[in-house]
């Protein structure tokens, strides 16, 4: 493979209409080189439209879209040095894996046994070394979608785009593949731009995500920032699993605020600055179930329990509303009806408006 820098992505106060509808609004977002940026978000929310504009399958309504320092606007998607990962992985079924994979040098003219020996390297790359006379119909999902990724990546494009990749795959082999996908893109330092709705997906490939919402950026940020800091409740909610219990913020103290929910008055950090009223953000394996004869904190009642291996997942009726609670797995598990009382470590707790 080429040793060369990959490109940057930037988008310039870019937008999309169609007629009367917006499908993204002024974006302004930088990629930069050798990193995995994922656009995450609910249906609608603009992000595989702005993939789209970036490999030149949409036109911009509005802004401009810089590749590797590239005014690329204007340019169809056969004159931008991006290759597309589809959801579909839309290989030939009467290709072999090889004529799959060079099947784009094929198109660029490049000699047949240049392009096999290209193609060849990048099956290895992929796990596939030998898989190179075999029909797609031979192969498993995993294998398929590898298949996908080796014809995309042997192009060596500036930037690498996948698309949902992995929605086709059951849960087990998705945590597989993505794991190789990352390897892959770090391995080659490729410059990728990946769309998911699938948030812990998001968390286990990138070094940044966008989360978009209503056509524009929510908040971006690394995983650990987005999950330890969100600046609404929105991205707390979507960015792993968050009770969201609303109160009222009595006074302020600095990066503190006095906060009362349930009749009861708690010290909480407030990076944002919330007044008046507020939401705690409390995670799931943040708060701790025990007896309530030993707890002088909260209490409820355990409403459901599910057992699933490393851990319990209980949904408990509270002073505080209902609350997701998981836990470590343990000999005596709170079954449905259980009073339980209830503590967070007010430490891990987040305020946002």
């Amino acid at each position: 493979m080429n040793s060369q820098v990959h490109g940057a992505v930037r988008f310039d106060g870019v937008r999309k209409n169609y007629g009367s509808v917006t499908a993204v609004k002024n974006l302004d977002l930088t990629i930069e080189s050798g990193q995995l940026v994922t656009l995450l978000g609910p249906s609608g929310c603009g992000k595989t439209t702005t993939l789209r504009m970036i490999a030149g399958l949409e036109s911009v309504s509005g802004g401009q879209i810089h590749i590797g320092g590239k005014d690329v606007t204007h340019l169809s998607a056969t004159y931008r040095n991006v290759s597309m990962v589809f959801q579909s992985y839309a290989l030939f079924p009467h290709m072999t894996v090889i004529e799959n994979v060079a099947y784009g040098l094929k198109v660029k003219s490049v000699p047949k046994k240049e392009a096999h020996a290209k193609a060849e390297h990048v099956l290895t790359l992929v796990g596939l070394a030998g898989f190179g006379a075999r029909l797609p119909s031979e192969l498993s999902g995993g294998q398929q979608q590898r298949v996908a990724v080796a014809r995309a990546v042997v192009l060596e494009p500036e930037v690498l785009l996948l698309d949902e990749p992995l929605s086709n795959l059951d849960a087990k082999l998705r945590r597989h593949v993505r794991e190789e996908i990352r390897q892959i893109q770090q391995d080659l330092g490729l410059t990728a731009v990946y769309v998911t709705h699938d948030q812990e997906e998001a968390m286990a490939v990138s070094d940044r995500i966008v989360v978009m919402k209503n056509a524009e950026i929510a908040q971006e940020g690394s995983p650990v920032d987005l999950y330890e800091h969100p600046n609404s409740a929105f991205i707390a909610d979507f960015i792993g699993d968050a009770n969201l219990v609303q109160c009222g913020i009595t006074k302020t103290n600095g990066e503190f605020a006095e906060v009362e929910a349930a009749k009861r008055r708690m010290q909480i950090r407030n990076p944002l600055g919330c007044e008046a009223l507020a939401n705690m953000v409390i995670r799931p394996q943040d708060i701790v179930l025990s007896k309530p004869d030993r707890n002088p904190g909260f209490s409820g009642t355990v409403t459901y329990a599910a057992y699933l291996g490393s851990q319990i997942q209980y949904t408990v009726d509270s002073e505080l509303g209902e609350l997701f609670v998981v836990g470590g797995a343990t000999p005596q598990p709170f079954t449905k009806g259980d009073v339980v009382g209830i503590q967070f470590d007010f430490e891990k707790v987040r305020l946002v408006g």
